[in-house]
């Protein structure tokens, strides 16, 4: 296959002259670096960026840092500033310009993660299950991972979508736009809450395919290797196939409207998978169960233009997510929220957002953590008892360029990691993203 898609430049002479011509075009109009109206910090490198994308070759450079302090409350009622961030580092190749290959991309990104969580602090340490994160970027640890490397192939007018290679759930499945900073507000909410399911760093090998069956309908089936040492901070570029544990197969109905000139999101989804998981009860055993099922929606609506521009208004969400069985460890999640785009005339490109999400742990956790507590260990160091915890967030995004925002947020969390016995907590944060 590469020496053909070599072959192809060499006779179709187009793809190679486009990669030549941006070594030696200069646009007299790109932007320079640190201009406020370039989507990138560095600008359009003289406008050799610009030359690459129109060749088939995007870069993207990405930077996201999220600092968080305890005002109040928490498991140890500390002050803290933890700090966490992730660099990504992305192309996306389209090789229907390169090498003459109809439909088709490939897309590669690495990423790394570095800093803590106020999340030590905040939560129980001995809780059984946690709770969501202050600090959603913190997860997986500090490492560097090959996040995405996959195939796409576009079909019968882009009706029939393929897309085949290291994937991450939440790239196709359960998405949302999200600029809070709390878990429990962001895309692919069954990666955070469903058994074996691993969001954004983590990819699995994997296959998806799309139909677009009407106008603004489309339907979607997944089929996910379940590798637990794709979470082992040694594996991040390891592409193992060994030491499978099962296979996850998610489906997702999707209706993309635009109700009164304004665009809409709507989704419904089921998952299962074969992978055997610790059954919760009131037994210490240490049965297991492959038993994994559960359902999702994801609901965005924007409901309003401010003074006639579809670019800003108000926006509806809601999410909710349904785990089955004793394996389950939240079995019941739901929030809803809005964001505004572009508040105040002076600052359009500005957006805020006010969120409200609610976890409720399986009662057959309780039941376990009771039988723990019957025993003698469990007398002399027992288990909190775990019920359900509240998240809100309340955020605003000041973007100061095209390539630079700085969103700060407060959040309020009940019972945190689900124990009541855990002080409520406010939490005061801020996020900083950049393109460069």
């Amino acid at each position: 296959m590469p020496s053909q898609a070599f072959k192809g430049i060499k006779t179709g002479g187009a793809p190679l002259a486009i990669i030549g011509s941006f070594m030696i075009a200069g646009a007299a109009n790109a932007a320079p670096a640190f201009s406020p109206t370039s989507p990138y910090m560095f600008g359009d490198w003289n406008g050799h960026r610009t030359a690459l994308e129109d060749a088939g070759v995007a870069l993207s450079f990405d930077y996201t840092g999220e600092a968080a302090s305890i005002l109040d409350g928490g498991y140890s009622d500390s002050h803290t500033l933890k700090y966490a961030d992730q660099f990504a580092v992305g192309a996306n190749v389209d090789l229907e310009r390169l090498f003459d290959v109809p439909g088709a991309d490939v897309q590669i990104t690495v990423t790394n993660r570095n800093g803590h969580s106020v999340n030590e602090q905040l939560s129980d340490p001995d809780a059984v299950v946690g709770g969501s994160s202050v600090q959603e970027v913190q997860g997986r640890g500090p490492v560097t991972r090959l996040t995405q490397f996959w195939y796409r192939q576009r079909l019968l007018d882009d009706a029939l979508t393929l897309k085949l290679g290291r994937i991450p759930f939440g790239d196709d499945f359960a998405g949302i736009d999200s600029h809070f900073q709390n878990l429990a507000f962001g895309g692919a909410q069954p990666g955070n809450w469903g058994n074996d399911i691993y969001n954004w760093p983590i990819a699995q090998w994997a296959a998806v395919a799309r139909a677009d069956f009407a106008p603004d309908w489309y339907a979607q089936i997944g089929v996910f290797d379940i590798n637990d040492s794709n979470l082992d901070n040694d594996n991040g570029f390891d592409l193992r196939t060994s030491d499978s544990e099962g296979t996850l197969f998610p489906v997702e109905l999707g209706y993309t409207p635009t109700l009164n000139g304004l665009p809409g999101s709507y989704k419904l989804g089921f998952y299962t998978h074969d992978a055997d998981n610790r059954a919760y009860g009131d037994h210490l055993d240490g049965r297991t169960s492959d038993t994994n099922t559960g359902l999702y929606y994801v609901v965005q609506q924007q409901v309003t233009a401010r003074d006639g521009d579809p670019q800003r208004g108000l926006t509806l969400f809601s999410m909710g997510n349904a785990n089955h069985g004793d394996t389950a460890r939240i079995d019941r999640y739901l929030s809803v929220g809005a964001t505004y785009q572009g508040p105040f005339d002076a600052r359009p490109q500005d957006d805020a957002g006010i969120g409200l999400a609610y976890l409720r742990v399986n009662d057959d956790v309780d039941d376990y953590i009771g039988a723990y507590n019957a025993t003698p260990a469990g007398a002399l160091s027992p288990l909190p008892r775990q019920g359900h915890e509240v998240d809100a967030e309340i955020y605003y995004s000041v973007n100061l360029t095209n390539y630079l925002s700085v969103r700060p947020n407060l959040q309020y969390v009940a019972n945190p990691s689900a124990v009541d016995s855990v002080d409520d907590a406010w939490v005061l944060g801020t996020t900083l993203s950049a393109s460069f």
